[in-house]
């Protein structure tokens, strides 16, 4: 019976649709994000800046302290910088690693000791593994997500369930503070992220023994794939 999941990023988008399907599975959705979620079914929340990893690692604890053991962790948070590398300054570069990567890396590192026979779920991106102009700092976030995540799955093998899902693009308000040139031509043509939540439930339910190590899911028609 699934418990206790903790959701980064859980006030908006695909985190806030990991809650509701959470919910709705019968869990009880934990979120970190630095925005208060306004879902009712909420069980507990911390505010949290995750490019602060050290504020990461304590918000997990703080949470756990108070809703005991957890059965999954969903890092669903993530920020993105577009540009040139040249024209993005470092500080804005480095942001989006520290929130994509180093936040993914501290929350699972803290969650790791109440997760014996539990799940992590990270979440990637096509841009995790296809490399696009102008993204230089996200595409390098997400792909040390995916390369941290299969490390993470072989160090944990047989005691804490592992699995990275790389979503397309998904029709949320992520693109929406972008200059026109980086929006999407099309949203149509852009997942809602339910669909990519309810991906992340079929890992999160697999009986005990069983992963499901790696999941794509993407808009049929969505550029960004293969």
């Amino acid at each position: 019976m699934l418990g206790a999941v903790l959701v980064t990023g859980g006030a908006s988008g695909l985190g806030a649709a990991v809650v509701d399907a959470v919910h709705e599975a019968g869990g009880r959705p934990l979120v970190l994000d630095k925005a208060a979620p306004s879902a009712p079914h909420v069980a507990d929340f911390e505010s949290v800046d995750l490019s602060d990893t050290d504020a990461a690692e304590r918000a997990v604890r703080d949470l756990v302290s108070r809703n005991g053991d957890l059965s999954a962790v969903v890092t669903a948070a993530g920020v993105d910088r577009c540009g040139r590398l040249d024209e993005v300054p470092t500080a804005e570069w480095e942001h989006v690693v520290r929130v994509n990567l180093f936040g993914t890396v501290a929350v699972v590192r803290a969650a790791l000791p109440y997760l014996e026979n539990g799940r992590v779920v990270t979440i990637a991106s096509t841009l995790g593994l296809r490399a696009v102009s102008d993204a230089t700092a996200y595409c390098a976030s997400k792909f040390g997500v995916v390369g941290f995540t299969r490390a993470l799955a072989a160090e944990t093998a047989g005691r804490t369930g592992v699995t990275l899902v790389v979503p397309g693009g998904m029709r949320t308000h992520f693109f929406d503070d972008r200059d026109e040139q980086y929006k999407p031509s099309d949203t149509a043509k852009l997942n809602p992220p339910d669909r990519v939540a309810a991906a992340i439930m079929f890992a999160l339910s697999q009986p005990a023994g069983c992963e499901v190590r790696e999941l794509v899911v993407a808009h049929a028609e969505e550029p960004s794939w293969p």
